[in-house]
């Protein structure tokens, strides 16, 4: 007698069905077999298993058990698949009616005494499941509130082998897990930081409202102290607040990555992430023997955010480049090529020179122009071309850091972003893959981004004069499109072409004069 016990495992942020049969044969000595192309953690189950069983109570004949992964040429990961195999055992025994077995997916990971453990990945498997038509989901309870965010199936948390194996015989009847989506999307939306925290630094603060409107990446120059860190880890709290689809495609690679928190049933609010500079290219993209998400991916609809730029190794910012341009990254290997999103908005930070005090009027600097122009050099031209805003972020004075008057809050600037991030979608609404300012290509600026005579003469000023390079001419014309839109105005005026151009501190000859 041959069973078959559905289960799933993902590939990429997707999850797609896996059958599992289990053949039992009489033979000496005892063998426990997994064929189908296992991974480490899934092959271990020969010995999670039959612990399980037998401490649950449930007697293992003496034979040859083989258990088959199908398909068995897609590598299997993870330690779910150990619940579907004890299943498959004790159904191959006749302990379990096979009747529903046709109707759940199965997944968990099980302790030696049959207590049912978290697995990752459970919300793309709730969708597999609802995509291919399937009444529902036995997952431990700990998954629960994920996989609840699916709606249309049935999921049943429970918490030992010995629950599903009364719950597949009918021994037990629990209700189905549900949550309230719209009250469990709201409460998480909370945020613990706010610009409302913030003293001084109104330049700062006006320049990260222009990249938030705009979708624009933004560098922050400054010494150290200065606030740079703070001000970045606000920036979430102004952007739009995510919709419900954007919540569950971050959620996807958070689950399939195992950085989503037991119990956690949502991410929404748009993640932050802040590497070390000394992290790898494929800790920062992804990559690995196995395929994971990189911190570009756990930023998805959110912020990535690195402070000292200079001094991440050049080869990690350079292949960062191509995903920031296509808002996703693919990861090939030899047997398989694997996609993941990342559409984020790059903030970063660093020091004006080595030392930190260029242009700090409390400090000297002790760098000489050479040093200077070397360590800004560090940041390669095309990937200073995907940065929109340049600002430079002064020392707070006391009186600033003193003050007894309460900043603006997070609120009032978001509600100020999402305003022309209204316009933006009415503007770019015939337009595919263009969703803000930012996202704009040359024949969208010249459509869009008309400037009058004035406007003219003040950007060739700028070229000219100012010594802003060549590849700040689009970048320009872009952000005065954003600020035109926080100003709730159709044509771009040379007041919104002259803020505009302060935002491009980086395209300066004059900075190292």
């Amino acid at each position: 007698m041959i069973s078959a016990v559905l289960s799933s495992t993902t590939m990429g942020v997707n999850a797609y069905l896996v059958e599992i049969e289990t053949h039992f044969s009489q033979s000496m000595p005892y063998k426990f077999k997994i064929v189908g192309l296992p991974d480490k953690a899934a092959s271990e189950a020969n010995e999670r298993v039959p612990a399980a069983i037998k401490n649950c109570g449930y007697n293992l004949r003496p034979g040859t058990i083989v258990i088959n992964l199908a398909p068995a040429d897609i590598k299997k990961e993870g330690s779910g698949f150990d619940l579907p195999i004890a299943v498959g055992i004790i159904c191959e025994a006749g302990r379990i009616r096979p009747d529903k077995l046709k109707d759940y997916v199965i997944a968990g990971e099980l302790s030696l005494d049959g207590q049912l453990r978290h697995v990752r990945g459970v919300l793309p498997i709730a969708m597999a499941v609802k995509k291919d038509g399937l009444k529902g989901l036995i997952i431990p309870e700990e998954n629960a509130r994920e996989a609840a965010m699916v709606e249309g199936i049935d999921v049943i948390p429970l918490k030992t082998l010995t629950d599903v194996v009364d719950f597949l015989n009918d021994d037990i009847s629990p209700a189905p897990f549900k949550v309230n989506l719209e009250e469990i999307f709201n409460i998480d939306q909370r945020s613990i930081v706010d610009f409302a925290d913030v003293k001084g630094q109104q330049e700062v603060k006006r320049g990260m409202e222009v990249a938030a409107a705009g979708g624009h990446n933004i560098i922050m120059i400054g010494p150290p102290g200065s606030g740079k860190t703070m001000l970045a880890k606000r920036i979430p709290t102004i952007l739009p607040p995510m919709t419900f689809d954007e919540a569950l495609e971050t959620t996807k690679i958070h689950s399939v990555a195992g950085i989503l928190p037991a119990n956690t049933a949502l991410v929404a609010v748009r993640p932050y992430r802040s590497p070390h500079h000394t992290i790898s290219d494929v800790a920062l993209v992804g990559g690995g023997s196995i395929a994971k998400p990189g911190e570009i991916s756990y930023a998805h609809h959110g912020v990535l955010f690195l402070d000292e730029l200079p001094e991440f190794k050049k080869n990690v910012l350079e292949v960062m480049r191509q995903p920031m341009e296509d808002g996703k990254v693919t990861i090939s290997r030899s047997k398989i090529s694997v996609e993941y999103p990342c559409n984020f908005m790059l903030a970063a930070a660093m020091n004006p020179c080595p030392c930190g005090n260029y242009g700090n009027i409390n400090q000297e600097c002790t760098c000489n122009p050479q040093m200077i122009q070397k360590y800004i050099s560090k940041i390669s031209g095309p990937l200073l071309d995907r940065i929109d805003i340049h600002i430079q972020v002064q020392a707070v004075k006391y009186k600033e850091l003193s003050s007894k008057e309460s900043a603006e809050p997070s609120c009032s600037i978001r509600q100020r972003v999402m305003e022309a991030r209204k316009r933006q979608h009415v503007r770019f609404k015939d337009r595919k893959n263009i969703y803000s300012n930012a996202d704009m290509i040359s024949k969208d600026i010249k459509e869009f981004c008309r400037i009058d005579h004035a406007s003219e003469e003040l950007m060739k000023m700028a070229i000219t004069k100012l010594g802003l390079s060549a590849r700040a001419y689009d970048r320009i014309l872009k952000v005065s499109r954003t600020i035109a839109d926080l100003s709730g105005e159709d044509n771009i005026t040379s007041s919104h072409i002259s803020e505009a151009i302060q935002y491009r501190t980086l395209d300066r000859n004059m900075w190292l004069n």
